[in-house]
């Protein structure tokens, strides 16, 4: 394991090499895709920033970056999303693309998405580096995807446990022990 990586991670699924090659086929297929639109990323902080930085230098177009806050909220058996940092530019008629680290459960994925329909861009997509499938609980309409994984504790390249590891230059699983400490 590269002495970068915490005993607490047991093996790593995603070097920087696969991210890097996975990165530049999806800022190749948006570039393409979007072509003569009025191109604006958006994505969720913390997390998605990594991807965000290198995929908008994948993208061979003109382009705006902005960025959302959320945070869970749970009551009760359920949990809702609750909006602490909204858009600070406007998207209104914009080519809108939701730049996402992982999409699980779908939840705040579809949240993000009503939030940013409110707002009436011209096109919303939605691009994940890693979908978790296993974990779905919310339909979510991805048009990008760079891998399907595992239902596994994932951190570094933006994911984190607890504020941690998401410096790490690779994609690795958590020992189940680490999570639950």
């Amino acid at each position: 394991m590269d002495t970068r990586f915490p005993d607490a991670c047991d093996r790593i699924l995603l070097d920087s090499a696969a991210l890097r090659s996975r990165v530049t086929e999806l800022g190749c297929a948006i570039t393409r895709d979007y072509e003569g639109q009025d191109l604006r990323l958006i994505t969720v902080l913390k997390g998605g920033l990594y991807f965000l930085a290198d995929l908008a230098r994948a993208i061979d177009l003109p382009l705006a970056m902005d960025f959302l806050a959320v945070s869970p909220y749970f009551a009760g058996k359920g949990g809702v999303v609750r909006l602490t940092k909204d858009l600070s530019d406007d998207i209104g008629g914009a080519s809108v693309l939701l730049v996402e680290d992982v999409v699980d459960t779908g939840l705040t994925v579809n949240y993000v998405l009503s939030l940013l329909r409110a707002h009436n861009p011209a096109r919303l997509d939605v691009c994940t580096l890693l979908d978790k499938p296993a974990r779905r609980i919310a339909d979510v309409p991805i048009s990008y995807c760079g891998f399907t994984m595992p239902d596994r504790f994932l951190v570094g390249y933006g994911l984190d446990l607890n504020g941690q590891y998401r410096n790490l230059p690779s994609i690795a699983s958590l020992r189940d022990e680490a999570v639950l400490a």
